[in-house]
């Protein structure tokens, strides 16, 4: 598969709780819908990569889906930290999340709430 974003390709991470994807260059990652909750005890080790390369990734937003090439994905923003952006796909539910963005939907923390209000600026 290729990176929906850079076009480079996906390796399978293999852990204890599943396989995921993560793009070799930008460190994006492909998870399918039912794998978001289940792996985000592990988002520090699966989304290592640059938070400032997943920001200027993140501009991206007309892309294809990995696995059903002829849908285009979805930007949808994370209700509960709205900060988050993230593309999935209508027909596979599969979620692209930018280097960064995963570690960050993991972790739920006070500074999401302002966040949520607009009291911090925007990513």
């Amino acid at each position: 598969m290729k990176c929906p974003k850079c076009h480079s390709n996906f390796e399978q991470l293999h852990t204890a709780l599943g396989d995921v994807e993560r793009c070799t260059e930008c460190k994006g990652l492909w998870l399918d819908a039912y794998e978001v909750e289940a792996m985000k005890p592990l988002a520090d080790e699966i989304d290592c990569g640059d938070e400032a390369v997943g920001k200027a990734y993140n501009v991206v937003d007309r892309i294809s889906c990995p696995v059903c090439p002829n849908n285009k994905l979805l930007r949808l923003v994370d209700p509960k930290q709205p900060h988050i952006w993230f593309e999935s796909c209508p027909t596979c539910k599969g979620r692209f999340y930018d280097a960064g963005e995963f570690k960050d939907l993991a972790t739920l923390d006070l500074s999401d709430f302002f966040k949520k209000f607009g009291l911090t600026e925007r990513v």
